[in-house]
């Protein structure tokens, strides 16, 4: 599989900025209404979200106010692939697999950008996790056009004359 660029970022799981910043803007909503004395069932049922998630906001609010409701942030553990090392894979992935010691065909999958980054940084990522980053940093998977340099136009277009009906009437 080969690895092109992309113009739009895939995200996988989780919220995007745009979306943490949606679900900030309900919360600070719902701080308006608990110090104009609103009841979590009437916070929940004007923002249309749980009981549970309205009264988890209003002990926040009430422990620390309305900075209490901001957005922590991404979940989970931080990416062991730094802003720097992107920045050297993008380069390399623009230069040809050749060029990092992989002369048999010209095309960057998976596994062979998890062994640059391995080479280069002495850390492992699964193939998974390299698809994220790959798709992450603007990238995205590309199956080629698998055609044989020898293939015989004239005799494929010969194959399909004749051969395929019989094929078919099965």
């Amino acid at each position: 599989m080969g690895v092109s660029r992309r113009y739009e970022v895939s995200r996988w799981g989780g919220l995007t900025a745009k979306q943490r910043a949606q679900r900030e803007r309900v919360r600070f909503e719902a701080a308006e209404m608990f110090a104009a004395g609103a009841s979590p069932a009437q916070v929940a049922r004007q923002l249309r979200v749980s009981r549970k998630s309205a009264h988890a906001w209003r002990a926040a609010w009430r422990a620390g106010g309305a900075d209490a409701l901001r957005s922590k942030g991404p979940s989970g553990c931080p990416s062991r692939m730094k802003p720097s090392w992107r920045a050297w894979l993008e380069q390399a992935l623009e230069e040809e697999p050749a060029a990092h010691g992989w002369v048999e065909d010209q095309w960057w999958t998976l596994e062979r950008v998890a062994v640059l980054v391995a080479r280069r940084f002495h850390v492992r990522f699964s193939e998974p996790q390299m698809s994220r980053i790959l798709h992450q940093m603007g990238w995205s998977v590309q199956v080629p056009v698998h055609r044989a340099a020898e293939r015989d136009e004239q005799a494929v277009a010969a194959w399909i004359k004749e051969a395929w009906p019989r094929v078919e009437k099965r």
